[in-house]
């Protein structure tokens, strides 16, 4: 090039920050003959974007003139980074703010969970945008809100598929399923083309509900559109697939990855590991240490679980110490809860009870439910009157460990015992939550709550349940958990 303009430098700068060469950026910023604010905003978003905000926060202080991207530019990278005080200075300073001003601060705000003073900000905002919409969205959908999510999305006229992505995303987030894949076939009606993120947060929809029709019918329209690249897109579906029993399906999606990461790994592990496959488990986990990539926390996760479904107590206990003694792996409760799963299960209450007490950090109710559990199965009261003791101090609301403690008396003949803890549910206002259950039978998905009676087809159901009922052997505990069921479903008396 025998002579370079200003514009000319500012790509190449722009050129050398975008491949992470920061040096040769430098070199070029410092040599440029001739500099304009579009230079320097190129220098001071890619040090933001390197991790360098004090450099930038000096470039900025150096710079001889600014403008609107100049400010926004910080606002934004600051707020990334966490610094938000610092990036809400700068928004305070800026002599003119445009709508994209706005929406940064906004979603620097919800990025760092301070919803409030994102919807203090929203609310001074003179003109809403789709972007600082879409973030206040993203706001109420993280504090669970998902009515007012709702309400901000249906009142915005101009919906790009970012909002369309985030409302649909914060359903499913909040365990809205149904309102999920309703929303995303209106936006299909409305003509409003999905991308990776649109299908991404359908497949989790179809995997939640276990909808493999509807997530297979996803699966297609992502290769007709060819959206079915992508490691992230990948894993949702084997997930979906997983979910919904068909780990085959799974297991082809991951052969066929060109790249995994160490999310494909999990993935596919705890496919195997959901559908008790403990060999094929045992055999990724190898297959993936073989590969270089070092297995994460969630890994062990899934692995202790294949050997809780099979029972496998000592091959347990040796990946467990293998977590902390060859990768550095704190467990966490989860993990403390499927070793205290698989050893109660087995029958060694005392050895749980042992890993409880020794636990580095407070055990949570996964943990004490677990042996409460074994503890019915087995019937050890003592451990029993722990366990439920513990989990009311931590929830006094939650009727499970009433329950279950009631039955672990009943099995043993302590009815004496059984009133008293009926007593204390009543004395304290605690009452059973009825289970509820679903499936999906000709594309429609039915719900089942114990207790309610309003189903269509509810005296075929019950016909069924009683066959079924009658079918069904007890092995231990008979009485009272045929009563037990009596109680909850409340259609056999």
């Amino acid at each position: 090039m025998p002579s370079r303009d200003v514009v000319s430098w500012n790509s190449i700068i722009a050129g050398c920050l975008a491949h992470g060469d920061l040096d040769a950026a430098s070199a070029y910023f410092a040599g440029a003959p001739k500099r304009n604010v579009a230079t320097w905003n190129a220098m001071l978003a890619g040090l933001l974007r390197l991790g360098r905000a004090d450099d930038a926060d000096r470039l900025f202080g150096e710079m001889p003139k600014r403008n609107v991207v100049s400010y926004t530019t910080m606002v934004d990278g600051l707020a990334r980074r966490g610094e938000v005080a610092r990036a809400r200075e700068v928004f305070d300073a800026m002599p003119d703010r445009n709508l994209v001003s706005w929406a940064a601060m906004i979603s620097g705000y919800v990025e760092n969970g301070m919803f409030v003073e994102a919807t203090k900000l929203f609310e001074a905002m003179p003109e809403k945008n789709v972007v600082a919409c879409t973030a206040m969205i993203t706001s109420y959908c993280k504090q669970g809100d998902v009515e007012s999510a709702r309400r901000l999305f249906d009142g915005i006229r101009a919906k790009d598929v970012i909002s369309w992505n985030t409302m649909i995303a914060g359903y499913v987030h909040n365990g809205h399923g149904e309102e999920a894949m309703r929303l995303h076939a209106v936006m299909f009606r409305e003509g409003v083309k999905p991308d990776h993120a649109t299908l991404i947060a359908v497949l989790t929809a179809c995997s939640a509900l276990a909808l493999l029709r509807q997530g297979k019918s996803t699966h297609a329209i992502a290769i007709k559109a060819m959206l079915e690249s992508g490691i992230s897109f990948s894993n949702a579906l084997m997930t979906m697939y997983s979910k919904c029993g068909n780990v085959g399906e799974s297991e082809l999606v991951f052969i066929n990855l060109r790249t995994k990461d160490i999310v494909s790994w999990n993935t596919i592990i705890a496919a195997y590991a959901q559908h008790g496959k403990y060999q094929k488990v045992i055999a990724l986990f190898h297959e993936m240490e073989m590969t270089g990539l070092i297995p994460d926390d969630i890994t062990f996760l899934s692995v202790l679980s294949a050997c809780g479904h099979v029972g496998k107590v000592d091959a347990s206990l040796k990946l467990f110490d293998l977590m902390s003694s060859k990768y550095a792996i704190s467990p966490r409760a989860e993990h403390y809860a499927c070793i205290v799963d698989i050893l109660s299960r087995a029958g060694q209450l005392e050895k749980a009870s042992s890993y409880i007490k020794d636990m580095p950090l407070e055990a949570e109710k996964n943990v004490w439910g677990s042996l409460l559990g074994a503890c019915q199965m087995h019937g050890n009261v003592q451990l029993g009157e722990l366990a439920a003791k513990m989990l009311v101090q931590s929830d006094s609301e939650s009727s499970g460990p009433y329950v279950i403690l009631s039955n672990i008396y009943a099995a043993a003949g302590m009815w004496g015992q059984v009133n008293q803890v009926r007593g204390q549910m009543k004395e304290r206002g605690v009452k059973k939550q009825p289970g509820y259950s679903w499936t999906e039978i000709a594309n429609e998905v039915h719900m089942f709550v114990g207790g309610d009676a309003s189903h269509p087809e509810m005296r075929k159901i019950i016909s069924e349940l009683r066959k079924i009922s009658f079918h069904m052997r007890m092995v231990t505990n008979e009485a009272h958990i045929m009563v037990e069921l009596a109680q909850e479903c409340g259609h056999f008396s």
